[in-house]
Formats: structure tokens, C-alpha cells, sequence
């Protein structure tokens, strides 16, 4: 496994992302990653989870401090006093006494960025959170948070695959020092049919998947590919054996297209 340093946390290049993750199946599976050597799991309050995911994590008989544990506030509880409940209980149902990283999941408008971030620093300072971040920010957003942070932010975890440009986030991020997580690596599935990715898949004698994964890998990212399968999870894992070389990575960044984007909704921000 390689790791990932930005503004003081250090983060394993590939994790589990347990979206749409429910129940006995959720546990489990977030137990056999971490028993195949996954080191971090990403949850999040809406995903309604982070019970099965605390389960988990204990079933998998790690120490505490070897697994990497990140939730996320959603946008409707981000006013002060309701980003401190809602961390609280992500607390409570996770039945860990912090995590290693506590988001803020979208922006909201309609509450000042300044509280929100105020709040969140707060929770860091209380031992809640060991590093707080944000996801889903963009160039704008994370320049206005920094006017207002008092904390270091560490990550902010966005839509990230070969589809979707996200070069001047990506630039925003490494300008602030965050390390910036992908989640959706793999477009939903939907870039492992490009016959690029299919060829360079045949050359490395790899999947297409592993290769999506690679790329953003190699682009300094942290994926957090979401799997219910174990054959899956102990493919995505086997990322770090080989290298693509350049003329591959600027293929797969020509696959970039205007429409990219699938996680886009009417509270989202204006995107880059």
C-alpha cells in the first residue's frame, strides 16, 4: 500500500467506498477489505451506514489505529450547532470516539461558509476529528475556505475519473497542500468500456478497472472505488505493481469529455 501526506494527515492511495452499502453486507464487506489489506474506509452520514461500517471495522480485528475512518456531514446540518450534532452521532452510530477525517459532504449556500468551517475546526480541536476536510468544493469554495479556516484542511474528496476533467481543482488542491480523493474512479463503470483503457488494460496485462484506477493514482490521487465483491476488492488492490508511461497517460486524459460529470444535482455548486 502507498500513501499519500497532505497538511498533516496521511492517507492510503486507495480505500473503500461504501455508497449504497447496507446492513449484514455492508460489515462484511468493509471487514473482508480491510482483512485484504485496505487501510481506509470512506462512509458518510447520508449514506445511512456508519453503524454497519463501525461493525465492520471491528469484525476485522485491526487496531483501531491501523484503519483510516472518514464521514462526512451532509449539506442540510451544516449550521454550527447542527454540524456538531451530526458529528456526534455519525460518532455514536460508527461507536468510535473520533475519525480520522470529518468532512463537510457538499456546500450549502444557504448557511455562511465561514460558520460552517468554524464549526468544523471546532470539531477537530475537540478530539472529534483527527482532520477535517471538505468534498465537492470547488476552485472558489476552497479559496473562500481557506479565508476562514484556522485548521489545516486536508482533503477534498471529489468526482475524479478519466471522463471528467478536474485539472484545476486537482491544481486548486496541491496549491492549498490537500490531497484530493476520487470517488467515483471507474465513471460508475462507465469509462471501462473505452477501447483506450481496453488496450492499455491488454499491454499491462491488467483490467480496465485497474487501470482507471492507476491513472487517477498516478495523477497523485486517492481512490476510493466502492465493491460488494471480494474478488473486486482484491483486484483493485493490485494497482501498485506496475507504471503507465506517459504517451498512456495522456490518452486517457484525452477521454476527458465536456459532459463527463454523473454526480451533478440542483444543490450543487457552479463547477469548474
Amino acid at each position: 500500500m502507498e500513501f499519500v501526506t497532505a497538511n498533516g494527515a496521511t492517507l492510503p492511495m486507495i480505500g473503500l467506498g461504501t455508497w449504497e452499502l447496507k446492513g449484514r453486507s455492508c460489515a462484511r464487506t468493509v471487514e473482508q477489505a480491510l482483512r485484504a489489506g485496505y487501510k481506509l474506509i470512506d462512509t458518510a452520514e447520508i449514506y445511512d451506514n456508519e453503524r454497519d461500517v463501525g461493525d465492520g471495522v471491528r469484525a476485522s480485528g485491526l487496531r483501531r489505529a491501523e484503519v483510516f475512518v472518514t464521514t462526512k456531514v451532509w449539506t442540510e446540518h451544516l449550521a454550527p450547532r447542527e454540524l456538531e450534532r451530526a458529528t456526534k452521532a455519525s460518532l455514536a452510530r460508527l461507536r468510535l470516539s473520533e475519525v480520522d477525517l470529518l468532512l463537510i459532504h457538499w456546500p450549502n449556500p444557504r448557511i455562511p461558509l465561514a460558520e460552517t468551517i468554524g464549526a468544523l475546526c471546532k470539531m477537530k480541536r475537540a478530539g472529534f476529528a483527527r482532520h477535517i476536510g471538505v468534498s465537492n468544493f470547488t476552485v472558489a469554495l476552497l479559496d473562500e475556505a481557506m479565508k476562514h479556516t484556522t485548521e489545516l484542511l486536508a482533503v477534498n474528496q471529489i468526482e475524479w475519473h478519466p471522463h471528467l476533467d478536474q485539472t484545476k481543482v486537482v491544481a486548486a488542491c496541491r496549491r492549498h497542500g490537500m490531497a484530493v480523493v476520487a470517488y467515483s474512479p471507474m465513471g460508475r463503470g462507465a469509462v471501462l468500456s473505452e477501447p483506450v483503457i481496453r488496450e492499455i488494460a491488454v499491454a499491462h496485462g491488467k483490467s480496465p478497472a485497474q487501470i482507471s484506477l492507476r491513472y487517477i493514482i498516478q495523477e497523485g490521487g486517492v481512490v476510493v472505488p466502492r465493491t460488494a465483491r471480494l474478488d473486486r476488492l482484491t483486484e483493485n488492490l493490485a494497482v501498485f505493481d506496475f507504471v503507465l508511461d506517459e504517451a498512456e497517460m495522456v490518452a486517457i486524459r484525452g477521454l476527458a469529455r465536456p459532459n463527463g460529470r454523473i454526480v451533478d444535482w440542483s444543490g450543487a455548486p457552479a463547477w469548474d
